[in-house]
């Protein structure tokens, strides 16, 4: 006999599976043969668990922990096997702050199978400068908060100024120098993805440094001015330091005029632009290199999914996706060979990682909008949808496949959907 202790255990743990077992339409339950879970191996998921103390945990743990992850603590019965963890977070990622600002990262130190985007968290007051530097990788970057001047030069020594806003994008290839500034009246805050997964945001090409261990008849041969010109360079990096304020963007842009604009912007409005994709879900809007040409190497798109609605079960065939979640919460599942399939939870700075070609959707678990970005190190966005393949597929051969009537098949929605309404 079990204690009524025991049953409300259960109950809290496998309620919400509970609920798969009751038709949407009229709450009739579903026909007694229909199993949960991989039908090759006995079966899983607290649905299944006949006796009630199979799904309780009497051991050690960490609620607050534990409670994030719903998906990991009482997987859904059809999850089986296991993935590399497809999760990581900002927001357990080490701050390096200092007077002007702070940043933090996400490499595949720490986020093992992520090989192909590293990430990063950086915020600026106003006045606070990002000092000028340049990399060996490219750099992606989406505004999350206020706003910021950006400072590039391209390898024909034409310059590009220009202040960027929430939803706006940035890109500067491999090697082209550049700085970033908070602007009023709050600075800025936004993302950084590196199109390599070992890229470090604190291992950068700063020019501080380069004064700094360069001997001073050197720069005096270089600049054409004594050396005595740089007796007070600083012998530290700056890194982020506080700064005053920028002038009029005009007067900034002509200071610096005389070779005329590169051709193509290194900025692109991305949250403020027409979806490519929109439905009574969500949204989908893109921005790859036929439409921010400069941005050779990452695509990326940004997903708005309403509350109970569903990034549809899908696909990229060209790329690893790398994630950032902005806002909401929502639960997503991978698919692979074995079978596998794993589920895992996440929230506002958290970071999901997909491998090219493996299976996987999003739902919206929360009561408020969930928006991400996708990303890749690809030249563009592409996916294949579960539903449009199905539905461009022969109704006989799909029919022999998984037994519905080809009157139903009639019925799945064509023409990629991307995000389904609940």
């Amino acid at each position: 006999m079990f204690s009524r202790r025991d049953m409300l255990a259960a109950t809290a743990v496998g309620g919400a599976v509970t609920a798969a077992t009751m038709t949407t339409a009229n709450a009739t339950p579903v026909k007694s043969d229909i199993t949960f879970g991989n039908p090759n191996d006995p079966p899983q998921g607290a649905i299944n668990a006949k006796n009630p103390r199979s799904i309780t945990d009497p051991g050690p743990q960490n609620p607050a922990i534990r409670d994030q992850f719903p998906g990991a603590f009482s997987p859904p019965a059809t999850d089986v096997g296991s993935m590399p963890l497809s999760w990581a977070s900002f927001n357990n990622a080490p701050r390096r702050i200092q007077n002007g600002g702070w940043a933090r990262q996400v490499t595949q130190d720490s986020f093992a199978v992520a090989d192909t985007i590293s990430g990063v968290n950086m915020r600026l007051t106003s006045g606070g400068i990002r000092e000028m530097h340049w990399h060996q990788f490219a750099e992606w970057a989406y505004m999350t908060y206020g706003t910021c001047r950006i400072t590039v030069l391209d390898e024909l020594g034409r310059p590009y100024i220009a202040d960027v806003k929430e939803g706006d994008l940035w890109y500067f290839p491999a090697g082209l120098p550049h700085s970033l500034q908070g602007l009023g009246p709050d600075g800025c805050e936004f993302l950084i993805c590196f199109d390599e997964g070992k890229a470090s945001e604190f291992t950068t090409l700063l020019v501080s440094e380069w004064f700094t261990h360069t001997p001073p008849d050197i720069l005096a041969d270089n600049f054409g001015v004594p050396a005595e010109t740089f007796q007070d360079i600083p012998l530290r990096d700056l890194y982020i330091f506080q700064g005053q304020l920028p002038g009029d963007l005009a007067a900034d842009r002509e200071a610096v005029s005389g070779k005329g604009a590169p051709p193509h912007p290194f900025t692109f409005s991305l949250g403020s632009g027409a979806p490519a994709r929109e439905t009574k879900g969500g949204s989908v809007r893109i921005a790859d290199s036929r439409n921010f040409t400069v941005s050779t190497t990452i695509a990326a798109a940004l997903v708005t999914v309403h509350p109970g609605g569903l990034r549809e079960m899908h696909w990229h065939p060209n790329a690893d996706e790398w994630q950032y979640w902005i806002k909401g919460k929502g639960q997503m599942t991978v698919f692979n060979t074995g079978p596998n399939a794993v589920t895992m939870d996440f929230n506002a700075g958290d970071i999901g990682y997909v491998k090219k070609n493996l299976g996987h959707y999003i739902k919206n678990t929360g009561d408020t909008d969930l928006q991400f970005l996708e990303v890749f190190r690809a030249p563009y966005f592409a996916d294949v949808s579960l539903s449009d393949w199905i539905s461009r597929t022969p109704p006989a051969m799909v029919a022999q496949h998984l037994n519905v009537s080809e009157a139903t098949i009639a019925k799945f929605p064509k023409d990629k959907p991307e995000v389904m309404p609940s």
